[in-house]
Formats: C-alpha cells, sequence, structure tokens
C-alpha cells in the first residue's frame, strides 16, 4: 500500500505538470498574439493621432483603453496606461485602468524592460482580488512603450489577462487525479486485503503448522477450504505430514520394541546365567582334580561366563540409557579421591602386565558436582584400556582443574590409534581390527556407556591418538551442574614433550561446543 500510494503521488505529479504546462504553452500562444496585436494596433494609433489638447487626448486614451478591453478573447483582459516616472507637465498623469488596477502588481523587471526598450515584453503576475476570502489569481502581462500627442510623451501601456479560470480548470482536474488515485488505493487495497487472506495467510499458516511438525508436534494439519491451488498444497502438505507421522511412529515403536527386547532378554537372562555361574564356579574350584583337559576346559568355562556376565550388566545399562531412565545422583566430590579409587581397583591388573600406573596431578583436590559411581565407572573403564592396549608401557592419570571445570586424562604409550579410530572408538561394539580375536577388551560397550554418563554429567569424553605413540583419553566435568563448558584444563595430550604428536593428531571431542569431534558425533547419532 505505501508503495502504491508512492507511485500515484509520482504519477499524480507528473500527469498534473504535463497538463498544466501544455494548458499554459497553448493559452500563452494565443494571448501573446492577440496583446502583441493590440498593442501594436493601439501604439500606431497614438501615432498616427492629430490630438492637441489635453481633453482630445484624454478621450482618446479612454477610447483606446476601452476598445483593448472589449475585444472579445478566451480570458478576461484588463489594459493599463501608466505615466513613465520624471515626465512632468504630460497631458495624461495618473494611470488609466478601468477595473481600478495600479501598477504595483506589475514586476519591476517588466516595467524596467518598458521603459527601456520599444519592443513588446511580457511576464506573470499577481493579480489582487477585493472580495474578502477570495485568493488572489493568477495572471500575465505583456506591455509596450507608447506616445501621446501632441508632445510625443512617453507613456507605458500594459494588457494584463486573469487566468483565474484556468487555475479553476487546473484544480478541478487535480481534485479528480486526487479522487481518483484515492479509489484505486482502495481498490489495491481491497485486492491486497483478497489476495493476504487467500495466499498469504495459507502460506503462512503452512509455516507455522511446518515449524509445529519439526518440533515434534506431529498432529498439527492444515485447514484446507475451496478447490483452488491453495486447497491443492494444504492437503498435499497434510498427506506428507500424515506419512511422515506414519514412518516417524513406525519407526519409534521399532526402536522402542528393540529397547525392550533387549531390556527383556538381559533380564531374561540373568536367572539362567547366575544358575550356570554358580556351576562354573563349583567346576573351577573342583579343577584340581580333573585331568588337563576337563581343567583347561572349567577355567575356560569360567573366564566366559565372568565375561558373559559383564556384558548382560553392560547390555542393561544401555538399555537403561537407551529408554531415558538413567538418573543423575550429583554431589559434591572430590575427583582426585576418584581417580586413586579407580587406580587401586586397577592395580592388580597393572601388576600383572608389568605396567607403571601413576597420577600426574597440580593440585590436591579437585572438588565438582558428580555422581560418583558412574565417575568411578568411566575413570576404570579408561584406566583398564589403557592398561590392555599400552603394551607394558607406562601409563600416566592427569588431572587438573580450575574454576570452571575439572579435567582428568588416561595417557598411555602402546600401541595407539588412528584418528579415523579414535572417532569411533566410542561407538557400540566398534574394534579397530573386526578380524582381530576379543583376547583383549571388555564388552565393547564400556567406552559408549562411558560417553552416555559423560552426556548425564554435560561433560566432554575426547580421545586422541597415534599409530605407535599410544592413546589418550580426556574426561572434562563442569564444576557445577549445569554449567555449560568453554575450555578444558587439560591440553589433548597432556605430555608437553607430545607436541610434535599433537601438532599431527586430531582431536575428536562427544559433546564439545567448538565444532570438534564432529565425525564422532554423526557416528553416535548413527546410532
Amino acid at each position: 500500500m505505501l508503495l502504491t500510494s508512492v507511485s500515484f503521488v509520482a504519477v499524480g505529479g507528473f500527469l498534473s505538470n504535463q497538463i498544466a504546462s501544455a494548458l499554459y504553452d497553448e493559452r500563452f500562444d494565443q494571448f501573446s498574439a492577440e496583446a502583441r496585436s493590440a498593442l501594436i494596433s493601439t501604439k500606431a494609433v497614438f501615432r498616427d493621432s492629430s490630438a492637441t489638447d489635453r481633453d482630445t487626448t484624454s478621450r482618446l486614451v479612454l477610447d483606446s483603453v476601452n476598445a483593448i478591453v472589449g475585444s472579445r478573447t478566451n480570458a478576461p483582459r484588463q489594459a493599463m496606461l501608466v505615466p513613465i516616472t520624471g515626465n512632468e507637465g504630460l497631458f495624461i498623469p495618473t494611470t488609466v485602468t478601468q477595473d481600478g488596477a495600479t501598477a504595483g502588481m506589475l514586476p519591476d523587471d517588466l516595467q524596467q524592460a518598458v521603459i527601456g526598450g520599444q519592443d513588446v515584453y511580457w511576464a506573470p503576475i499577481t493579480i489582487p482580488v477585493t472580495q474578502d476570502g477570495d485568493p488572489d489569481a493568477p495572471g500575465i502581462a505583456f506591455g509596450t512603450q507608447v506616445q501621446l500627442p501632441p508632445e510625443r510623451s512617453p507613456y507605458a501601456l500594459y494588457v494584463y489577462y486573469d487566468l483565474s479560470s484556468m487555475q479553476a480548470t487546473l484544480d478541478y482536474i487535480h481534485g479528480v487525479l486526487w479522487l481518483a488515485g484515492v479509489v484505486l488505493l482502495l481498490v489495491i487495497g481491497g485486492v491486497t486485503w483478497y489476495v493476504t487472506r487467500s495466499v498469504v495467510l495459507p502460506v503462512g499458516h503452512a509455516a507455522s503448522v511446518s515449524e509445529k511438525l519439526a518440533a515434534g508436534q506431529l498432529q498439527e494439519r492444515m485447514e484446507v477450504t475451496g478447490e483452488d491451488e491453495v486447497a491443492r498444497l494444504g492437503a498435499s502438505f497434510n498427506r506428507m505430514a500424515g506419512n511422515l507421522q506414519d514412518q516417524i511412529t513406525q519407526l519409534a515403536q521399532l526402536s522402542q520394541m528393540q529397547q525392550r527386547f533387549v531390556s527383556d532378554v538381559s533380564h531374561e537372562l540373568r536367572t539362567p546365567l547366575t544358575t550356570v555361574r554358580m556351576a562354573a564356579e563349583v567346576l573351577h574350584d573342583a579343577r584340581d582334580e580333573f585331568n588337563p583337559v576337563n581343567k583347561r576346559s572349567a577355567e575356560i568355562l569360567f573366564d566366559q561366563v565372568e565375561r558373559f556376565q559383564a556384558l548382560l550388566a553392560d547390555l542393561l545399562e544401555i538399555s537403561r540409557f537407551d529408554a531415558g531412565a538413567a538418573e543423575l545422583e550429583a554431589e559434591s566430590v572430590d575427583i582426585a579421591q576418584l581417580v586413586q579409587h579407580a587406580i587401586d581397583g586397577a592395580r592388580p591388573l597393572a601388576e600383572r602386565l608389568g605396567t607403571d600406573l601413576s597420577i600426574v596431578s597440580a593440585g590436591s583436590r579437585c572438588i565438582a558436582d558428580a555422581d560418583a559411581r558412574r565417575i568411578d565407572r568411566i575413570l576404570r573403564n579408561l584406566i583398564v584400556n589403557a592398561l590392555e592396549h599400552g603394551e607394558g608401557r607406562p601409563v600416566e592419570v592427569h588431572i587438573a582443574c580450575n574454576p570452571e571445570a575439572v579435567a582428568v586424562a588416561v595417557r598411555d604409550h602402546g600401541i595407539g590409534m588412528t584418528p579415523l579410530e579414535a572417532s569411533r572408538v566410542f561407538d557400540r561394539f566398534w574394534r579397530a581390527d573386526p578380524a582381530r580375536a576379543r583376547t583383549t577388551g571388555g564388552s565393547g560397550l564400556g567406552l559408549s556407556i562411558a560417553t552416555e554418563d559423560a552426556r548425564l554429567h554435560g561433560a566432554w569424553l575426547e580421545a586422541w591418538g597415534l599409530p605407535g605413540e599410544g592413546a589418550c583419553f580426556r574426561l572434562t566435568l563442569p564444576r557445577h551442574q549445569g554449567a555449560e563448558l568453554a575450555s578444558s584444563p587439560l591440553a589433548l595430550p597432556p605430555a608437553a614433550s607430545e607436541g610434535r604428536a599433537e601438532a599431527a593428531a586430531r582431536e575428536y571431542r562427544h559433546g564439545a561446543p567448538d565444532g570438534t569431534g564432529t565425525e564422532a558425533r554423526e557416528s553416535n547419532a548413527t546410532q
């Protein structure tokens, strides 16, 4: 509507200017010819007159002025004879005019041109109106110098036209243009309202419904009325939304069935597994009485039952995460004490593997709000993995904290892993070498569970590695629940001597806000 109004004003101004210019040019040419003819003929009358006294000259002047005024023209015309300043003793000492006008309404430029030349000159003027409340009328004046007998004294003879009728015509045209503009503006406003109501509003409604669908409100639908293209669009949109809802519902039901199946199978296996384990323990305790073959079978049975039980426990934990039943029981704990407790639990494995397990800490206490059971599970998993893959080389556990976060990094110097392997190490049941037998490692769910535990805390769990130079896992916890992490107190890897490896390797972060770890997050999203 604003653009239309501006367009109307521009077009109306252009049309008004063109009409006024055309009308003025046409009338000016006509008035100029008439005035020039009247002035020249009157000038000739004065020149050829044989008047010798004042009365005869006065009568001649009045008759000539009345003749000019009485001529038939398309606009009111008046004449004015004005004595030129400095002429004394003349027969006509004052202005002669029929309507009582004065020389004061004539522009100075016109008067000076008439005094100084013999040609016919013109200029626009404003004619004063004696009636109260009426505006002054526009006009145009033509003038030339004449000489009155008998002394041939110079006088200024003017002819001027009243252009009030032309102005009234222009005012009428302006009124018509304004009225037409207002009517057209109202019509366009009605059309705009109709288009908005019939097209734009349904499109806006479709955008609102699509936003609700994207937010998870799958039951939202568009209102369809009529049989036009917009109605067809709404019907197609509703069919698309219905198909999406059906597919998403099927996928959700399938996911729930899978989760329930894993949970039910895990629970159902606990009872027979407990019986099998009791029998395996009996056989394991009595293995010394068996022959070597049976003794070895009893030991293998016992180890695999233990492994099966650990896998079952991990499956149950994963099912709780998938079902959204995992809850965080946070309290103020000393992360350094949790690290020491996890190391004490892994000390027998380190001694059996001949690995030096040590703590590198910048302080004695690092207090944070955390679930001690889950943090201990993460740390035990990281430390055991480092011992199993460290090839007997030293394993360091680094601890650091700042006012916003606490970080624990487990660094080994074993076989290491490639950046691609580091990006997938948190996937469920993933192994760097699928053909490698599971002689080391646990159920394949430990790091996945650790990732879920870290996500419950709003923490980062990151992996780094280079083949032949070892691997490093870093856990960064916010010191207060609900706070967002911006950085970690520890570098990855934390050892200063490994600047070359750090520059060559890539970091993979789970849940980090800085854009790193994209591949790892995409892998977890695929799960």
